[in-house]
């Protein structure tokens, strides 16, 4: 197995700080095994003078812009937080909306593509929260206040056929299979 490639793509996936104990429980290794893949990927990144870095204060660990990067990134970010969303941004918002509570693996699954960068600009922009239960390997996603205020809604079961986005069997029975970690049916009702 590449225990690289799969601690790399958690840290890539979590878009926050991980416990390595955590990480070790994961990918099924121990946590030693990983602080010592830890360290590999932080040289490959500093050899390769990437865009990523690999942050680490005691036990916690997380993927990062370069030090080199963070200028631009500031700069790309303050314009990715004003103007009108985007379509992929209002389809991942739309997601979230009917889904919620819902993890990244799952809208992925729904939609079909990488949301990470979708779901940083939604959440700087303050329109859907993140939350962790001590349960839960990945974090939920949910509407905010302020998007529920930016709609005219007070609860998202005021949106437009909730009852039945929301159970539809779809939707209902991909997510269902992704939070077990089976691969979903990718059949239509």
């Amino acid at each position: 197995m590449n225990y690289t490639a799969h601690i790399e793509a958690i840290l890539f996936v979590a878009s926050k700080p991980m416990r390595i104990a955590s990480i070790a429980k994961i990918v099924q290794i121990s946590a030693e095994e990983v602080h010592t893949i830890l360290e590999q990927l932080h040289d490959v990144y500093e050899a390769r003078s990437a865009g990523i870095a690999l942050a680490q204060s005691g036990d916690m660990v997380q993927l990062v812009t370069a030090p080199a990067c963070v200028e631009l990134v500031s700069q790309f970010q303050e314009k990715e937080l004003t103007g009108e969303l985007t379509k992929a941004q209002l389809e991942t918002l739309t997601v979230i909306a009917y889904q919620q509570p819902i993890t990244r693996p799952e809208l992925e699954d729904i939609r079909g593509v990488n949301s990470s960068v979708i779901l940083r600009t939604l959440l700087l922009r303050g329109l859907i929260v993140e939350s962790q239960s001590p349960q839960d390997i990945f974090p939920v996603y949910e509407l905010s206040i302020d998007a529920l205020r930016g709609l005219g809604i007070t609860a998202v079961t005021d949106l437009p056929e909730y009852e039945a986005l929301h159970k539809h069997p779809h939707l209902s029975n991909d997510v269902k299979h992704v939070a077990s970690g089976e691969e979903p049916s990718g059949e239509l009702s």
